[in-house]
């Protein structure tokens, strides 16, 4: 029988791995002190205890986290799936990041509609194939007015992002 890991290993383990939030290694970390726990509310305080001592030797950074999931998430997402993802993890993004995020989106966005549906996405012929583009940028995350910009682009020919 293998020796069980402490909670301490466990998470420094998954912290070498990547970087996580307090969220996220919390809801690790609780059904593994639960079973070595004598009530939910010793788990819970020990496992506190314990991301509070991980953040104060900075092996858990909220910041750190941010940057490695905005980097991880800009190319195929949007601000907006971005910002969600971040929300359920209790954190949000800074002004300066989430300003960068804007300024690129329009570009991430026509990207990644190039890398799906072809070098300069085509003005879309019918309806449905416009439909079909703004779908799948929305269910990236696209802002709408940003969707609207890459079509309206992609109808252009790829003229101009000046739109």
């Amino acid at each position: 029988m293998k020796p069980t890991r402490s909670l301490k290993a466990r998470a420094l383990q998954w912290l070498a791995q990547r970087e996580q939030s307090r969220v996220e290694l919390r809801r690790k970390l609780l059904p593994h002190a639960l079973i070595e726990a004598v009530d939910a509310s010793a788990a819970r305080a020990t496992v506190e205890g314990l991301l509070d001592w991980l953040e104060a030797h900075s092996f858990l950074s909220p910041e750190r986290f941010i940057e490695s999931r905005v980097h991880a998430r800009a190319a195929r997402f949007g601000n907006l799936r971005i910002r969600s993802e971040l929300k359920q993890h209790a954190l949000a993004l800074p002004p300066e990041a989430a300003q960068a995020l804007a300024d690129t989106e329009l570009d991430r966005a026509t990207q990644l509609c190039e890398r799906k549906f072809g070098a300069v996405p085509a003005a879309p012929a019918a309806p449905a194939v416009r439909a079909r583009q703004a779908r799948f940028l929305a269910g990236r995350g696209f802002s709408p007015d940003t969707i609207r910009s890459v079509l309206r682009w992609a109808g252009k020919g790829g003229a101009s992002h000046g739109d």
